[in-house]
């Protein structure tokens, strides 16, 4: 009896159940391996269902609007053409926390000094984890508009994937760490900021602060800490409720990687994170895999298709042509071998639930006609 590949059952499932009925979608993974272009297929996909759907793109390299046919694409929503009920729009991540200081300050006068703070003006667009943590603020913002019945969510392009989830933590612990008790001390002075951060345990905080805002600066940070003082709930409260949404089963998370073993490493630990979470998990996209070999010499084997291709190679141009698809052909089986091994290893052990690899097309995705053809393969021909 053959043993049958445990991956078999998640590929032949597809995500269709995920663009017709979740809520939120959040596509990540490592840089390069077809995020954004996964995104805009889905959010296609969805708004083809009669769902009124926006795709949110974290990334400021602009593919979201190349692969949507768009010119251009801003932090307001865009209708994309040639797809009714579909929405596009990019973070805008300073604008984000300037509306989030808004919202919490709880008088203009102090959200207009805290905006005014030249630190405030450095952390609100270079602060690791700040990013992030406004995609986490803009999809709350998006999810309690209600004007949407699916939001899909491309995340930012990292080194790390799971910086998505950590980030909004890393930044409250930042906004309230116990470094801060020494900025909020009655009467500390600005000429004192430097001496008492050494013996207070934060001289590697103070460090980088100087690095990143001159020493001359530092009392800009004291004052943005007073400022800031009494917001923090404010900022933990809004962390958890989109950590809550993330955790519903409304929501659903689609884990993009490439056939090469980095990728798929990183795809396995995010997919174990996520377990850990307790994060629906939808699936895993495996995108530019090796496209299936001619249908006229499908049943050849590659050692086959070299020998015949040998024969062939010294006869006129259909042999040699003839000759050039069999090595082809053969060409794609090994590759195809290869990588399907490189999957089943990094996979080994785990159930990614949908396993859909989508192959390499022969050019770059620059409209809606080629996300339906990504879509095809994502969530059936329907879409």
């Amino acid at each position: 009896m053959t043993r049958s590949d445990p991956l078999d059952a998640a590929r032949a499932r597809d995500l269709a159940a995920v663009v017709a009925e979740r809520h939120v979608i959040v596509c990540t993974g490592s840089g390069g391996v077809g995020k954004t272009t996964t995104a805009a297929a889905l959010a296609v996909g969805a708004a083809r269902r009669g769902r009124r759907t926006i795709v949110l793109t974290i990334d400021p390299a602009r593919r979201l609007a190349q692969s949507l046919g768009l010119g251009e694409l801003g932090d307001r929503p865009h209708p994309v053409a040639g797809v009714d009920g579909l929405d596009a729009m990019m973070l805008d991540m300073k604008r984000t926390f300037d509306e989030v200081i808004e919202r919490h300050a709880g008088d203009a006068a102090r959200a207009a000094r805290i905006k005014g703070n030249r630190f405030y003006q450095q952390m609100s667009d270079s602060l690791a984890g700040t990013q992030e943590y406004m995609a986490m603020e803009k999809l709350h913002d998006l999810a309690e508009l209600g004007a949407y019945d699916c939001i899909v969510i491309d995340t930012p392009p990292t080194r790390n994937a799971l910086d998505f989830l950590d980030a909004p933590r890393r930044l409250t612990d930042f906004l309230e760490g116990r470094f801060l008790k020494m900025f909020l001390a009655p009467g500390m002075a600005a000429g004192k900021l430097a001496t008492r951060a050494a013996g207070f345990g934060a001289g590697l905080f103070m460090r980088a602060a100087s690095k990143l805002t001159g020493q001359a600066l530092l009392g800009d940070l004291a004052e943005f800490f007073q400022s800031f003082d009494g917001m923090y709930d404010g900022f933990k409260q809004r962390a958890q409720a989109v950590y809550k949404l993330l955790q519903s089963p409304d929501t659903a998370f689609v884990v993009v990687a490439s056939p090469e073993s980095p990728a798929l490493r990183e795809a396995r630990y995010f997919l174990e994170r996520l377990a850990e979470d307790g994060m629906p998990t939808a699936g895993l996209v495996v995108n530019r895999v090796t496209p299936p070999p001619v249908p006229a010499v499908a049943s050849l084997r590659p050692a086959e298709a070299l020998a015949a291709a040998d024969r062939l190679a010294g006869g006129g141009p259909e042999q040699q042509a003839a000759a050039a698809v069999l090595r082809l052909h053969a060409d794609r089986v090994d590759v195809a071998r290869r990588e399907r091994k490189i999957i089943a290893a990094a996979l080994h052990g785990l159930d990614p639930r949908t396993l859909t690899e989508v192959p390499l097309l022969r050019g770059d995705v620059h409209d809606v006609d080629d996300l339906a053809a990504v879509g095809s393969y994502l969530y059936g021909h329907g879409g």
